[in-house]
């Protein structure tokens, strides 16, 4: 719970655009904020009564005047650079976004940083106008109904996806989130494509305390069902971990079990047990 009050206060020193505030351990902060076009917009909360009015006339200047751009940005500047984004764009595009997203003709950046800008399609933009993009490890999610979720969900890539194994970007582009520039390569949990011995085969391994080989299929749906009976055993032999097996879409229950009972996977799966202290990692 955030330990600043709902309280604002007008500051003492009557200073435009500066709202002072107190919070529950009563020390005291300021709270910048102007309007424009009738929208009132928060410009952040500052220890000094002098950094909040900074942050107002700055504000006040880049909605005024269009040398201010976003490649002007500096950490010096009182207001972040996130609020920089949504202020410009206001003021060119005429629509205020709590998101730092900037409009363009026929797509829409979203500002994580100066040098980080990712792409999407205008349809998209009611979405990430009201959530926010971070990023991990390379990683971009978003927090929806108290979960992080993979951006990458929204256009049908599974989270667990590796770039260049389970979806490629068209144009090399690992900005680019259009989805004209997206390519799906694998939606199956567990299944790489991979080239063995001159051939392209796919390849099916299973994560228990180290990945283990559980066959290699020139079929991707067979694959997708050499995994799933893989879980099958790994649960006969008393392994508790949840695994999310594959969802096979169109085929009839009679030829999932035929493909099911006559596939083949690695004997190890069979032998293995809980106690089991070996990982024979990526075995042959």
């Amino acid at each position: 719970m955030s330990e600043k009050t709902n309280v604002s206060k007008p500051d003492s020193s009557r200073e435009r655009g500066v709202a002072r505030a107190v919070k529950k351990n009563g020390q005291t902060y300021y709270r910048a904020s102007l309007t424009y076009r009738q929208k009132h917009i928060s410009l952040g909360s500052f220890s000094t009564c002098r950094e909040a009015n900074a942050a107002y006339r700055e504000g006040r200047a880049i909605l005024a005047d269009p040398r201010f751009v976003l490649k002007g940005y500096t950490p010096a500047s009182p207001l972040s650079f996130e609020k920089w984004v949504c202020l410009i764009n206001f003021r060119d595009n005429g629509i205020y976004f709590g998101t730092p997203i900037y409009m363009g003709a026929k797509l829409f950046y979203y500002y994580l940083s100066p040098t980080l800008v990712l792409k999407f399609d205008p349809e998209d933009l009611f979405y990430y106008s009201s959530h926010k993009i971070m990023r991990r490890g390379g990683h971009y999610f978003v927090a929806d109904y108290g979960m992080q979720v993979s951006i990458l969900s929204r256009y049908g890539i599974q989270p667990f996806a590796r770039k260049g194994r389970d979806f490629r970007f068209r144009n090399g582009d690992s900005t680019d989130f259009r989805r004209e520039n997206l390519e799906i390569l694998n939606v199956y949990h567990g299944v790489s494509l991979e080239q063995k011995k001159g051939r392209y085969v796919y390849t099916v391994r299973i994560h228990v305390k180290g990945y283990y080989l559980v066959g290699r299929y020139s079929d991707r749906l067979e694959a997708a069902i050499a995994y799933n009976k893989a879980i099958d055993v790994l649960r006969k032999n008393g392994v508790k971990k949840r695994y999310t097996p594959n969802y096979i879409e169109g085929l009839p229950p009679s030829q999932y079990a035929q493909i099911y009972t006559a596939l083949e996977i690695s004997p190890r799966l069979y032998q293995y047990r809980p106690a089991d202290k070996r990982a024979d990692h990526f075995s042959e």
